[in-house]
């Protein structure tokens, strides 16, 4: 049962972040946008992406994670590189959340911040990732 788990998290880990990749990405197309049936159709996709990916892959993520830990808490409570990963992955769900705010904002005010702010911002993620998969694959301490 445990791999079965371990499988179902990891494909909840990957639409979670294909949509924490791509949201950032619909604000920048949204802040380029200049007129008024573009910025709407930017703000329907972004809702349907978060509210509906988004938020239930979060959720499976976070769920048959933390599945995985309580089957395994003997073993897991002393391994280092399994509280750096939770403690990105709070990071992570900290991004998604502001993520959602800003989808909030930006269907008031296409122009918020500038399609340059949300190239950056929608790197973040990249580095978490990255940390991510070094701690799970690599196990450092």
């Amino acid at each position: 049962m445990f791999e079965y788990i371990k499988a179902f998290h990891i494909i909840a880990m990957v639409c979670w972040f294909a949509g924490i990749f791509y949201l950032p990405r619909l604000f920048v197309y949204h802040a380029m946008s200049d007129d008024k049936i573009s910025q709407e159709r930017f703000a329907i996709m972004e809702r349907k992406l978060y509210r509906g990916i988004m938020n239930p892959a979060m959720m499976a993520t976070w769920v048959l994670g933390l599945s995985m830990v309580i089957m395994n808490w003997q073993i897991y409570k002393t391994q280092g590189w399994l509280h750096a990963k939770i403690t990105l992955v709070i990071l992570l769900t900290i991004y998604h959340i502001a993520c959602g705010r800003f989808r909030l904002r930006l269907a008031d005010n296409p122009k918020l911040k500038t399609h340059v702010y949300w190239r950056w911002f929608n790197e973040i993620p990249v580095f978490i990732l990255i940390a991510v998969v070094i701690l799970v694959v690599v196990k450092p301490f």
